[in-house]
């Protein structure tokens, strides 16, 4: 791709961005939300039609101006969001829209045929063509989406925030899915705000930043540090803000012997001035812990303090707020605006509210923004705005699920700092993050729950190994 550029409404959104990738490449694309990753992948997958520059695949001018045309020329795009349709079959899904045809009729044998061959290819036996989607798991879901790009004979696949949905030992399989396509001869375009990831996979990494190419260089010639400078413009010389020097105050929350279908035998206590980070592996049962303490899904057994909520508006009313793992979905009202977004939880109650304008600005969003409907903010903002809803009520605990999920570096800090500051103001913050780098730099203490139970709590600073072992069991 060569001096592309790209204009909406007038606002430039690219500008002579080039980028180039190999046969058997694993080509990083990184920027902070905004920087222009996105559209510049849409442009490759035939979404969108650049304003100039032009596109070569294998020396040959490429014009696409539909997607099939991206295909037949074989590329291939996964986006973050997957593309799935979960009442059909994992066949019908990897051959939709192009189905096989014998007699006039869909050659369901030959879809399954080369579904399972392909499924084999990537050593994946834990589901078949026939099985239905909305009964695999998110990890086999992502592998769905990648035999489908093999399905077209894709040379060129794009990965946008691949791990985005997955948690720590599910990224394990990724990577080796993302290996044996770069083994096959593959070029793979990946986008992540997860550096940890870049290191490790990528051959090459390109930065964007405000819509233009910053740097293109080999990845073994970049530490973190500079990486994160390209990035953002400036120096993060520490990821995290500084722990509380003074010990937390009185006790906001405990839970004794609490239990469900899915939790057994929880104790737990969290303090005013607190951050206690929340660790597991998928399934361990974290985030059913948050909803229950919050009363989405409340215990049926054990004692709590405040009363255990028998539903959500219990623990809004105990001063509990939750900062839910999936923002769009249970988080927002994406069609809404800003403004009106930050006033759901505070509709909800009687008596004094926070002003919604000082609330945007405390979370830096500026108010010019309150009439914007969310769903156009990019994931960091409207994560900042998840947040601003439960200011506006004040409350004594906040429950974080995944606060920096699909947020890049910048916006990250920004939400460490802002949790921080809600720590020291006396609010009690409970946070799962599968990032282990970040409970690790943000927690004052970490719990870990194995299977539904707590199996073990270790001091601030502890190591990856010393969550993952009592994590995993080992």
């Amino acid at each position: 791709m060569t001096g592309i550029g790209k204009s909406f409404l007038g606002a430039r959104v690219l500008s002579e961005v080039d980028l180039e990738a190999a046969a058997g490449e694993v080509h990083a694309v990184v920027g902070e939300n905004g920087a222009g990753k996105s559209t510049l992948m849409k442009i490759l997958a035939g979404v969108y039609t650049p304003d100039e520059g032009t596109i070569e695949i294998d020396g040959k001018v490429m014009a696409f101006g539909h997607p099939l045309q991206a295909q037949k020329a074989r590329v291939a795009i996964i986006y973050q969001e997957f593309t799935l349709l979960p009442e059909r079959t994992v066949a019908e899904n990897v051959f939709l829209g192009r189905e096989p045809v014998r007699r006039g009729l869909v050659d369901r044998a030959a879809m399954e045929k080369t579904t399972a061959r392909l499924l084999e290819e990537l050593g994946e036996d834990g589901f078949g063509p026939r099985d239905l989607v909305r009964r695999l798991s998110v990890p086999q879901q992502q592998v769905v989406e990648i035999v489908k790009a093999l399905s077209v004979d894709a040379r060129i696949v794009v990965m946008d925030e691949p791990t985005a949905a997955l948690a720590e030992h599910e990224v394990e399989l990724l990577y080796g899915l993302v290996r044996r396509l770069r083994e096959r001869g593959i070029a793979v375009v990946y986008i992540s705000h997860r550096l940890r990831e870049i290191f490790e996979l990528a051959d090459r990494v390109t930065v964007l930043k405000d819509g233009a190419r910053v740097a293109t260089a080999p990845i073994d010639r970049l530490t973190t540090t500079e990486l994160v400078r390209l990035m953002v413009g400036r120096e993060l010389s520490d990821y995290y803000p500084p722990r509380a020097s003074g010990p937390p105050g009185e006790t906001l929350l405990a839970v004794s012997g609490g239990g469900n279908t899915k939790l057994d035998g929880i104790d737990l206590e969290l303090r005013a001035g607190e951050i206690v980070g929340l660790a597991g592996l998928q399934g361990s049962g974290r985030t059913e812990l948050v909803k229950a303490l919050f009363g989405a899904g409340p215990f049926t057994r054990g004692e709590m303090t405040p009363k255990r909520p028998g539903s959500v508006r219990d623990g809004i009313g105990a001063g509990i707020g939750l900062v839910t793992e999936d923002r769009k979905a249970e988080g927002l009202v994406l069609h809404q605006s800003v403004k009106d977004n930050a006033l759901l939880v505070a509709r909800t109650r009687k008596g004094p509210k926070a002003s919604v304008m000082g609330l945007l600005e405390r979370v830096r969003l500026t108010p010019a923004r309150a009439e914007q409907e969310v769903r156009y903010l990019s994931g960091g903002n409207q994560q900042k705005v998840a947040l601003a809803k439960w200011l506006t009520v004040a409350p004594k605990v906040l429950l974080f699920d995944e606060p920096t999920r699909g947020v890049d570096v910048g916006a990250k800090a920004a939400i460490h700092e802002l949790i921080r500051e809600l720590a020291e103001d006396g609010i009690g913050v409970l946070m799962i993050s599968s990032e282990l780098p970040e409970l690790i730099g943000m927690s004052d203490r970490i719990v870990v729950l194995r299977d539904g139970r707590i199996a073990g709590q270790l001091p601030a600073g502890s190591s990856e190994e010393a969550v993952m072992h009592l994590a995993a069991g080992s």
